[in-house]
């Protein structure tokens, strides 16, 4: 019994320092350790990279937000990636072609990076900013983000996404509080396709069968030695998903590339990195790989101590939890996506995702072609 207990309290502890222990100290370590980014306002020529697959309900909206911002048109490329589209998304896209925006368009759909790959060499302006079909900038997103390529140490940025709903939109703001201290501390752990910036002479093509370039795109440049910062103010602004099945397949899909970028990305864990190894063990290692197996074994280890009193006391207080996470998931097929309950579904419906998406790694089954969520 005393080895059960002990387990349980391990495991315990884990989770609190994944999700609570961590946010602190990282805070407190950027608050008096940080790296200030050297930022200065410059125009360097900037490609706007959009991969859009079957995106005939928002590409003409993209398309003029692209055309909008407040940025050199002399300076402003777009690059529209239509492969493999079957609706009428090309045809909506040709009717802004031009110098300024570049279309490009295979009928075979291969998958989103290998359209990276495929016309990334095409690219021929300084900085690549890779922003999601359905994600809308913010007018002066493009000058932020550039700013920060003043400083030669940095080969990456990161956006501020905001997402106007309840529990969906809680988890990222804590995401954004998170990628403020990562980045102020070093680097941030991993950057959205909503809105990421690279130098193009530091590209390297991810493999094609990634899935989730984006994160793995930003973390080799990290463990290259170049630093991708957080910028808060170039927002983006995405749609909640419209439905909790979109949702349970996309989370399904970030769990599922989190374990096979853990696989694929070892270098992050030499100790030459430094703080960086900590960051990305804490941010990424243990909340994608072990919180959410810990938190149906810390109910079941539970259950097995219930002959001591404070063991009730504590399968009382999980028990709880997870009926306010109920309560939650009630709440939203009703449509009300907002508030604690709400909050607490998201962050179980969250946890619990990475276990079909550890299936789906570990039987090659996630396919690289995105399911849209509608």
């Amino acid at each position: 019994m005393l080895v059960i207990q002990l387990l349980l309290w391990i495991a315990i502890g884990i989770v609190i320092y994944t999700f609570f222990g961590y946010a602190l100290l990282l805070g407190l370590l950027a608050r008096f350790f940080s790296r200030p980014v050297k930022q200065a306002e410059i125009t360097p020529s900037v490609a706007l990279f959009i991969p859009a697959y079957n995106e005939e309900t928002v590409i003409a909206a993209k398309i003029q937000n692209s055309l909008a911002l407040d940025y050199p048109p002399d300076a402003l490329g777009i690059a529209l990636v239509t492969d493999g589209s079957n609706d009428r998304t090309l045809e909506i896209a040709g009717q802004y072609r031009s110098e300024r925006v570049k279309i490009f368009h295979q009928p075979e759909r291969r998958g989103k990076i290998a359209a990276v790959n495929r016309v990334m060499p095409k690219i021929t302006q300084e900085i690549v900013i890779f922003s999601d079909a359905n994600a809308m900038l913010d007018a002066g997103a493009i000058k932020s983000i550039v700013r920060n390529f003043a400083d030669p140490e940095v080969g990456g940025v990161a956006g501020e996404k905001r997402v106007l709903s309840g529990g969906e939109g809680l988890y990222w703001r804590y995401e954004s509080f998170l990628k403020r201290c990562d980045s102020a501390f070093s680097s941030v752990m991993g950057a959205a396709g909503e809105l990421f910036a690279i130098r193009r002479e530091v590209f390297i093509a991810p493999e094609t069968d990634s899935i989730i370039e984006d994160f793995v795109m930003s973390m080799r440049l990290v463990g290259q030695g170049w630093r991708v910062v957080y910028e808060p103010e170039a927002v983006v602004r995405e749609d909640a998903s419209p439905s909790l099945r979109g949702d349970w397949q996309r989370r399904t899909r970030i769990a599922a590339g989190g374990f096979q970028s853990i696989v694929r990305l070892p270098q992050l864990l030499n100790p030459a990195l430094g703080r960086i190894v900590w960051q990305y063990v804490s941010h990424r290692v243990f909340r994608w790989a072990l919180t959410p197996f810990l938190l149906p074994l810390i109910y079941g280890l539970n259950l097995l101590i219930l002959s001591i009193p404070i063991y009730r006391w504590l399968l009382a207080g999980q028990t709880l939890f997870y009926a306010a996470a109920l309560l939650g998931y009630a709440l939203a097929l009703k449509g009300r996506r907002r508030g604690i309950f709400y909050a607490t579904f998201y962050f179980c419906f969250s946890n619990a995702a990475a276990l079909p998406g550890f299936w789906r790694y570990i039987t090659n089954s996630q396919p690289v072609t995105w399911v849209k969520v509608r």
